[in-house]
């Protein structure tokens, strides 16, 4: 991923002032902003592996959306037109590390898209950006108080030859966004306990979260539509699936880091879920569980004498089955994250939406502003997708109003 891209949605109703007042408003506070938060005014040294903090600013786009009102696409969203709601293509590889593009629709209300590069931030630092932002353009009196230590704890190690755009398909690939109210989520969670009951090592049960429980219900949707006639176990070197979670190392750190630590503060864990002859993916939570639990204090030791990212790479790799057909399916959650804190000083988002990542088998779930429910961003190849949404399960536990074809 190249860029964080979020849309922010502020109905007319809230606004209350010209387009031109909430353009200066937001460019006043936003220059303030990036006095804090200075390295986003910089540039990517691509070469040298560093920002070149040269306060050169950030791109600053003002556009209308010409006949669209801003609830047709609350009421319809369809996450890849987001995409033009926000100041860059997702798949370029630019030096700027943050850009905003405000969105006035014909009937006065506004989106405002952002994009903050995936080299520098992780998506806590984004939304913990986006609020400072706001805090100032409200004149409140926390100031922002971003540290940026990640260099320091984390020596910076030689990476050419890594490419930017490693993961990114520009074809085949559609997204979309299916929402799951919180009685199905509750239901989700209750099924999953079962079949993980009592999984931690201390024997005490941990309850699966919501986001374990719609994880592992996703997941196994897709291992059941996408599996060949005959059973991927009659061949067991046919087909190895591999499930990739972003996990947090503020947390993991000792002592703790604060969340208002800015960079790229994450890890991910790599599971190979046993299957059973079913795929019905039973105990699934507690394999993901017991691979999130390696990353701990001992690991973000080694990872910062430098070993431990080479050391997971070489044993995750001869744990994969040599031969057959390789499945890389990936997790994030912004679940919790303060998406809809971000009040310029009309209010909170109506809406905050995600554009559609240039990535196959990724999910990415987000809160609701209000009722407790989740939304899935799901990104699969189109023929995957054709069977996903068809899957008699996955429209069972749909909210069918928020996801209209």
């Amino acid at each position: 991923m190249v860029y964080h891209p979020t849309v922010l949605f502020y109905s007319f109703h809230q606004l209350n002032a010209s387009t031109t007042t909430i353009s200066n408003h937001l460019k006043k506070s936003l220059s303030h902003a990036l006095t804090h938060f200075y390295p986003l005014a910089g540039r990517i040294n691509g070469d040298e592996g560093f920002v070149d903090c040269t306060d050169d600013g950030v791109p600053f786009i003002e556009t209308k959306v010409k006949n669209c009102k801003l609830a047709e696409v609350i009421n319809n969203p369809i996450p890849g037109e987001l995409n033009d709601l926000v100041p860059f293509k997702l798949n370029n590889i630019i030096n700027i590390i943050f850009g905003v593009q405000l969105n006035v629709f014909d009937c006065g209300g506004i989106a405002i898209g952002t994009c903050l590069s995936h080299q520098i931030a992780d998506g806590l630092s984004v939304f913990k950006f986006l609020n400072s932002w706001a805090s100032l353009a409200t004149k409140k009196s926390n100031l922002p108080n971003p540290q940026f230590l990640l260099s320091k704890l984390f020596p910076p190690i030689n990476t050419s030859g890594y490419d930017p755009r490693s993961g990114i398909t520009m074809e085949n690939v559609v997204c979309k966004l299916f929402v799951f109210n919180s009685s199905v989520v509750e239901t989700l969670r209750e099924k999953y306990a079962m079949e993980n009951n009592g999984d931690d090592n201390d024997g005490e049960e941990k309850r699966t979260s919501r986001v374990e429980a719609l994880f592992a219900f996703i997941w196994s949707r897709y291992v059941a539509v996408t599996r060949d006639h005959k059973s991927c176990y009659e061949d067991k070197g046919r087909r190895t699936h591999i499930v990739i979670h972003a996990v947090n190392l503020r947390p993991k750190m000792e002592p703790p880091l604060p969340e208002d630590s800015f960079g790229n503060y994450y890890r991910i864990s790599m599971t190979i879920p046993s299957l059973d002859e079913e795929e019905k993916c039973h105990g699934f939570v507690k394999q993901v569980r017991d691979q999130i639990k390696k990353i701990d204090k001992e690991y973000v030791r080694k990872l910062q004498e430098g070993k431990e990212h080479l050391i997971f790479l070489i044993d995750s790799s001869e744990r994969i089955l040599v031969g057959g057909e390789l499945v890389l399916f990936s997790f994030t959650s912004l679940c919790r994250f303060p998406l809809y804190d971000v009040d310029f000083g009309w209010g909170k988002p109506t809406w905050v939406g995600l554009p559609a990542l240039t990535f196959k088998n990724l999910v990415v779930f987000s809160d609701t502003k209000i009722g407790g429910a989740i939304e899935a961003y799901v990104s699969l190849s189109m023929e995957d997708m054709a069977k996903f949404e068809a899957d008699k399960e996955m429209l069972a536990c749909v909210n069918k109003e928020n996801n209209k074809p």
